[in-house]
Order: structure tokens, then sequence, then C-alpha cells
């Protein structure tokens, strides 16, 4: 994005399209209430008052809206704003958008609106990635940490950190420029502060695992021979009907995939049934490498067996491929037995019948306790790669200064380290970012946001 386009008038869709009962269409810029005027019988527009009126394109009513305006700098950019709110249908929002653009402003790029938000100092950059963070998260745990960051939880901490570095850089440069004046800051108290700063760095490090799970997810692949339910699993724990079942082997012949919700996103994978055998075609053979390829990748794999036949030496093959992997042992099928029949043939089996939906929640739970293997006490501080990476920067130019200080060198060499901490902690708020960054960032995000 060039520095001209910067202080365009912009304006797009803010609600997805489709049919719905309201489309947001937002403008923002220097001529958003003139365009706004301009497109409506509106005579006047007072800021921060909701507005009645009718868009209209030569005399033609387009359609009846709601009108928000907001005058900078009280508005979500920081600039002048105009949101219009129209009904939901796709043709409707796409007419009063063309409507817009024709009367002066440019089509947004994929995340402008948040991206002025942060150059005019309405959000920092770590608040910024929550808002993507926020409209992409994939379970509501993930939604409610997101929240945290928007309303600054982590930027607090980073600036909490860099304030203590920052003071005692000064006292280190105070010391250096002003020697008959100002003390030398005592070797001892630089190991103080350096320690405690990296405690606090670490802190927020040791969610990092959390965080990745959280936003990435995990993946759960169900696996087992033919026929033995996996497809039906697949379906049961979706509660919707995704997967063909059928009692020919050899239905499920590719991966399929679906999300599942367990507090933690799961990509749940139903995979082809692991055979050996003649009658095997070449589409079959490719679905079975996959399979078990899927379980070679898998967080957490899902053994399926047929507990009315029992551990067959096939199924123990299959078994081999997953026992050094998380797992779960499941013993499908139960309905077709008298359950005091059951022997468990392996530790720690969890007996299911997917007809009956026998044993189904205990199921869940199981997995539930897997992929959730962490709190959310664990995650008070949720961080994305980039942000983990200056952490990390930050932390080895402490540890260089913390070793400097215990070694009692030259504190004009010290302080060069703790410039290089504090840049890169800057990095993560956004008082130093480049272009590059911070269009990579933004390129991330949907149009209208």
């Amino acid at each position: 994005m060039n520095i001209i386009q910067e202080f365009e008038t912009i304006a797009a869709i803010s609600t997805p399209l489709g049919t719905g009962g309201v489309g947001v269409i937002r403008i923002s810029g220097d001529k958003s209430f003139e365009i706004a005027l301009r497109i409506t019988n509106r005579k006047d527009l007072p800021a921060g008052k909701i507005c009645h009126g009718w868009v209209v394109d030569n005399d033609v009513k387009i359609d009846e809206v709601v009108i928000l305006p907001f005058k900078n700098p009280n508005s979500y950019t920081g600039e002048d704003v105009v949101e219009i709110q129209c009904h939901g249908g796709v043709n409707v929002v796409r007419n009063i958008l063309d409507v817009v653009l024709k009367n002066g402003a440019r089509m947004a790029e994929r995340g402008e609106f948040t991206k002025r938000a942060f150059l005019n100092k309405k959000l920092d950059l770590s608040q910024a990635e929550a808002v993507d963070d926020l409209i992409h998260a994939k379970t509501s745990n993930f939604a409610i940490q997101s929240a945290k960051n928007l309303s600054g939880v982590l930027a607090a901490k980073i600036n909490e950190i860099k304030g203590d570095i920052f003071q005692t850089a000064s006292r280190i440069v105070a010391g250096i420029d002003f020697p008959e004046d100002v003390a030398e800051v005592e070797y001892s108290v630089l190991v103080e502060k350096f320690t405690h700063s990296l405690d606090e760095i670490n802190k927020i490090l040791s969610c990092a695992k959390s965080s990745d799970i959280l936003r990435q997810g995990v993946k759960v692949a169900i696996v087992g021979r033919p026929n033995v339910g996996k497809s039906s699993l697949f379906n049961a724990l979706l509660n919707l009907d995704r997967a063909i079942v059928t009692d020919i082997a050899g239905t499920t012949r590719d991966i399929i995939k679906e999300n599942l919700d367990l507090g933690v996103a799961v990509t749940l994978v139903d995979t082809a049934g692991i055979r050996d055998g003649e009658n095997i075609d070449k589409v079959e053979e490719i679905g079975i490498e996959y399979s078990k390829q899927s379980a070679q990748e898998a967080d957490l794999n899902i053994f399926l067996y047929d507990a009315s036949v029992g551990l067959t030496s096939e199924d123990k093959e299959i078994y081999n491929i997953v026992r050094d992997k998380t797992h779960i042992v499941v013993a499908n099928k139960i309905d077709l037995i008298d359950i005091n029949d059951f022997k468990e043939e392996l530790p720690n089996t969890a007996k299911l019948s997917t007809y009956s939906a026998y044993g189904l929640d205990e199921l869940k739970g199981k997995m539930r306790a897997i992929v959730c293997n962490f709190s959310l006490e664990d995650t008070e501080y949720i961080t994305n790669k980039r942000q983990q990476s200056c952490l990390l920067k930050s932390k080895e130019a402490l540890e260089r200064a913390l070793f400097a200080a215990k070694s009692e060198e030259l504190q004009d060499m010290i302080y060069i380290d703790l410039k290089s901490a504090l840049l890169a902690l800057d990095e993560i708020t956004g008082e130093v970012i480049t272009d590059d960054i911070l269009n990579n960032i933004f390129d991330h995000f949907c149009i209208g946001k």
C-alpha cells in the first residue's frame, strides 16, 4: 500500500455475503460524511447519533438503511467513519457498495480498516493481531483468549517489561555520560533486574505451546481395518452424516476431514480401512497409504476394532502403527455382545457402540482430556509465532546482558544488548516495524476489517 492511498476514503462490505437480517458497509476517510450525504436522502448526519434514511442512486431508492456516523478521532480507524446498515441480501449490500464507490470512495484492501486503526494509534500491533484471531477463532475458548489480547493484556505486560529494561538502560547511560554526578549501577543490581525481566518473558513464552494449540488446533485420526465402524464413529462425533457408511469393505477410499470443537479446535480425520489382500485396487491402495500417513501425522489416534470379533492379527498390525504415539483404544460394536463377556485385550480400552451411542460421551471425555491437557490458567498470554520470535530475540539479548553483568563487563557494552532487547519488544507492539512485516500481517485479514 502506498502513502497516498493511506489518506484516501475507503469502503467495503464488513459483514459476510449471504442472506441475513443486516448487512454493513463501512466507509472511512475524510470524505465519509460527504459521500454518505450524497447517496442518501439525509440533510445532515450528526456524529454519534443513529440516523435513518434511504440510499438513493439517480433518484432510485436502493434500500432503507440505518446510518451510524463517527467523527474522528472517535471511531475504529481514528478517521471519519460512516457505517451503513442495510438489509442483508447479497445484491442489496453490493448495490450500496457500488453507489459508495461511484461517489468518491475506493475499495478497501485486506485489513485496511484495522491497519489505519494501528497507524492512527487506536490499537497497538498486538491488539490488531488479536482482531484477526478473534474473527478466525475456531473455538469459544480461543475467542475468549483473543479478546483478552484485544483488551490489551499482552500489550500491558510487554510495556511493563519494556519499562523495567528502559529504566535500567537509562541509569546505565546516565552513569556513562555523567560519571561525576551519577554513580555507576552496581552489577548486583543489574543481575537482579535482568533476572526479573527474563522471568517475565519466560512467563509469556511458557504459554507458547498452549497458544499454538488453541490457534492451530490438533489433528485426531480414526484408524482401523475396514468395517470396524470408523466412518460411523466419525459421523457420531460430528453428530451428522458426513461420511458414507456401508458394510462393503473399502467404502472409504480417501481421508475425510471435519472440524470439531472440544474446547480446542480438532481436525477429525476419517481414514480408509487399512488391510492387505489381493482384491485391493489402485485407488484403495492409495487411500490406505494416506491412512498410514495420517496416523503418523496425527496428534492423537483413535484405534478402533470390532468387539464382536475380537482383536485380530490384522488389528494388531494396525495397532503397532500407533502404539508408540498418543492414542485411545476403542472396542466398537459392543452392542453385538453381552457386555459382561467382553475381555479387554489392550489396556484402557474404551467400550463403544456407534449404533446406540453407548460410551460415546465417555470417549469424548477421554479425547477432551488429552487434547485439552492444559488449563486456561496456563494460557494467560496468547501469542503467535511472530510475537514468540520477538520474545525469543529479546530473551537472547537479555541473557547476553545478564552474562556480561555477572562477568562485570563494561556497562556501555551491556547497554547495547539492552537496546537490542527493547527493539525486539517494540516489534511486538509495533513501535518498531518494517513495511514488509506490517503488510504481511494485514494481508491475512479479510476485506472489510
